[in-house]
């Protein structure tokens, strides 16, 4: 006993009559009772023995007198004293009813005993010679049912055969619930018989081997993990998590199916470099000589990584590197640049493919309840330069996919965050890990196709396509000399001829970048190669006979303007994949019922930008000179040649509206001009992009005047100055300047013959706005 009121009682009691009532709480946990949180019935007892234990607790050995029942309280302070009446028991006869649940009641202890309950033996004893029914119940109510509230209806219940069958219905429930929980327990002492038997054997196998001087592999590998440990650098809740992980791996055998999970998971932890560094090469002039070694031009690129040296080196550890995202065509050095980059900063470089993966466990990992579960291909990466603040490649991320695994884009958000990633967590690892000192750089060919918000979070530049003569310096200054010494002809002086180069690039390669024009310098430098082999005398220098000797006929026709001035055909300029081209728009008109058909695979934007054109010519056709009555009675024909070939964009709609001006007027446009630009129904021509490569078109095709809207103006300083040479160019801020700049003749010349009103394109000053046929002809 515990409770002062109890103790009080106690101590009172055995200096009078020495009789306590035990009576239970209708609430076990209760501390503090009441007179009205007490059952009216309980037991009343002598006290045999009181034993000190401590000054707030005694031992009282006691012994059941009989059952009473609570009259009134006499007394509830210092302790409860009450008046009792005795509950006699109530006169039965055996018959057949007492006996046959007597003896149900002794088959459901004797299951009790065979399950397995602990039971002392003087309650087995007892249990098997006492004969009285009341007495029976009594004691095995006491001692084999768990649930206080079943004990007091028994205790409340005078009558011997109502005892017996509540005492049989609780020993049901008991019997049920403790043969569900011997089945458990007997099938997790079979494991872990199982379990210790291996033990057992293990340790006997150890003792074997320690006596034959051999060692234990599973102690061997613990302890290795334990020294890597010691010697690992890593935060401090990685290093918890592996201790913990290491304990684990201590306490299961090796044959275990989780042993090889739990010791791949800390492999991994060791392996990912937490704190491993490489130091930075902070010198500003030898890192612009590396950059400039590795690559032509490319002068924008270039003086941001010199500018983040130079605040790096300010500032020092606490810059967050730059995530940079480079578009450009194909084979204009994008994944090269990124090397050149880590060799300029003296960092490691790694570089990773994720065109076409759709799975967002590639870039956070798989959860380690999966079988084979692996950490991101990030944290991968990473472990195998075994540094934390390498160059990081992310290749073609405008092509990344997603479907029913996720969203990778989505889950490159965190990773290309600078304000996130020094907290990113991968789903395998299952703590935080810094990103911060990564030096990420993605690279793309276009970026529509990228998530907007990851495009936020990174600085694009964009690296145009070369023109032939930024192809030949890069030629001449890596390629040729790379292919050289790659086909091992490097040692034989061979040189190329300069018009021999640019017959490669003009003729047998159509490219923004220079991987084709690198090939087939390959090809060449293998056929010499083979001359050299077999004895030959073999070429020393390079010619356009040589050229076409080793490589065959052109593969790759140039892009020509048409021989004369032709009514209704415009030189467009066109921004592709593979930098620019020229597009001949050609436009006719014939008797019909006012259709418009347009063939050459054009996209939806360029058919709008057709539909525009329709719409302005319409509305000037008074100033062209033109008869309402002649969109009505004939339908017009836009073509685009090439027309295997999809083509798309509203840069197109100047040329076409020229086209069709032309081809309504009947005056020729003027073949050596090329054009660009969008157009709106009021003739306002909107800026374009792709300037650089669409006048590298221009060049190559011979054009001699450009036409280009007024605000890519401010464009022309990010153009060579070798491209614009020899080229006139003309801007304008409305169609009506293109066409007066782009026909033989201003279609909006009026002037008076005979009092009638005749305009320009009219021949010989017969032609009239009222006459469709005099105006054609």
């Amino acid at each position: 006993m515990g409770r002062k009121n109890s103790l009080e009682a106690v101590r009172s009691a055995s200096k009078e009559h020495k009789i306590i009532v035990v009576i239970a709480q209708k609430e076990e946990n209760k501390e503090i009772v009441g007179k009205e949180d007490l059952y009216d019935i309980g037991t009343a007892c002598a006290i045999k023995q009181v034993t000190d234990i401590s000054e707030n607790e005694l031992k009282c050995v006691v012994e059941g007198i009989s059952r009473v029942k609570i009259k009134y309280f006499t007394q509830t302070e210092p302790y409860f004293r009450t008046s009792v009446e005795v509950i006699n028991e109530v006169p039965y006869t055996e018959d057949e009813e007492i006996k046959n649940i007597n003896t149900t009641i002794r088959l459901q202890v004797e299951k009790f005993i065979q399950l397995g309950i602990p039971l002392p033996t003087a309650f087995v004893v007892a249990a098997t010679n006492i004969s009285r029914h009341e007495v029976q119940a009594d004691l095995f109510a006491s001692y084999l049912l768990t649930n206080a509230s079943q004990k007091q209806k028994i205790l409340e219940e005078n009558i011997v055969s109502r005892r017996l069958k509540l005492l049989s219905e609780f020993l049901g429930e008991e019997l049920k619930k403790f043969e569900v929980q011997s089945q458990i327990r007997d099938k997790v002492q079979k494991e872990v018989g199982k379990t210790q038997r291996e033990y057992f054997l293990k340790q006997q196998l150890k003792t074997i081997k320690e006596e034959l001087g051999e060692s234990d592999t599973s102690d061997t590998v613990a302890n290795d993990i334990k020294k890597k440990l010691a010697k690992k650098k890593m935060p401090k809740e990685a290093r918890e998590k592996v201790t913990k992980e290491i304990k684990r791996l201590e306490s299961i055998p090796e044959m275990s199916p989780e042993y090889s999970y739990i010791r791949t998971y800390i492999e991994w932890m060791l392996d990912v470099p937490w704190k491993e560094k490489t130091k930075d090469i902070l010198d500003i002039l030898k890192a612009k000589k590396i950059l400039d070694e590795d690559h032509y031009d490319l002068e924008r690129v270039k003086v941001h990584i010199l500018d983040y040296l130079a605040v790096k080196k300010l500032k020092g550890k606490t810059t967050k590197g730059p995530i940079l995202c480079f578009v450009g065509p194909p084979g204009v050095g994008k994944t090269s640049l990124g090397q050149s980059i880590a060799k300029a900063i003296g960092r490691k470089f790694i570089r990773m493919s994720i065109g076409g993966i759709r799975d967002e466990a590639e870039i956070r990992g798989h959860r380690r309840t999966y079988v084979g579960a692996l950490p991101g291909r990030i944290i991968q990466g990473l472990s195998q330069v075994k540094t934390c603040n390498p160059v990081f490649m992310l290749d073609e991320i405008d092509k990344v996919g997603a479907d029913y695994r996720g969203d990778p884009s989505s889950a490159l958000l965190e990773v290309l965050d600078p304000e996130q990633n020094n907290s990113f967590r991968d789903h395998y690892l299952e703590i935080p890990y810094d990103l911060s000192n990564v030096m990420f750089i993605t690279t793309a060919n276009i970026l529509d196709t990228i998530h907007p918000a990851l495009r936020d979070r990174m600085e694009i530049i964009e690296i145009p396509g070369y023109s032939s003569e930024e192809k030949l310096h890069i030629a001449n200054r890596y390629l040729i000399p790379k292919q050289r010494k790659e086909q091992g002809v490097d040692k034989y002086d061979i040189k190329f001829a300069k018009d021999a180069v640019y017959l490669i690039i003009e003729e047998y390669t159509r490219e923004a970048g220079v991987r084709n024009l690198e090939r087939e310098i390959s090809k060449i430098c293998k056929k010499i190669a083979r001359e050299i082999v077999e004895g030959k005398k073999h070429t020393k220098i390079v010619t356009r006979k040589k050229v076409e000797d080793y490589l065959g006929i052109s593969k790759i026709q140039p892009s020509e303007i048409e021989d004369s001035n032709c009514i209704g055909v415009a030189t467009g300029l066109a921004y592709t994949p593979s930098g620019g081209d020229i597009l001949l728009i050609e436009s006719t008109y014939y008797k019909g019922t006012g259709k418009m058909i347009l063939t050459g695979k054009l996209g939806e934007v360029m058919q709008e930008s057709a539909k525009a054109a329709i719409s302005y010519i319409r509305s000037r056709a008074s100033e062209f000179g033109l008869d309402e009555k002649i969109f009505n009675k004939s339908d017009i024909h836009i073509h685009v040649p090439a027309g295997a070939i999809p083509k798309d964009g509203p840069s197109a709609g100047v040329s076409i509206t020229t086209s069709l001006v032309s081809a309504y007027t009947g005056i020729p446009v003027i073949r050596d001009i090329g054009m660009t630009g969008e157009i709106t129904l009021r003739g306002r021509v909107l800026p374009i992009g792709g300037l650089k490569e669409k006048l590298l078109a221009a060049k190559r095709a011979g054009l001699r005047k450009v036409i280009l809207p007024e605000k890519n103006r401010k464009d022309l300083d990010e153009v060579p100055k070798t491209i614009l040479r020899g080229m006139d160019l003309i801007f304008v801020n409305s169609i009506d300047e293109v066409v007066k700049n782009t026909l033989e003749r201003d279609p909006f010349i009026v002037k008076k013959v005979d009092n009638k009103t005749v305009f320009g394109h009219a021949e010989d000053g017969l032609g009239s706005s009222g006459d469709f046929s005099t105006t054609r002809n």
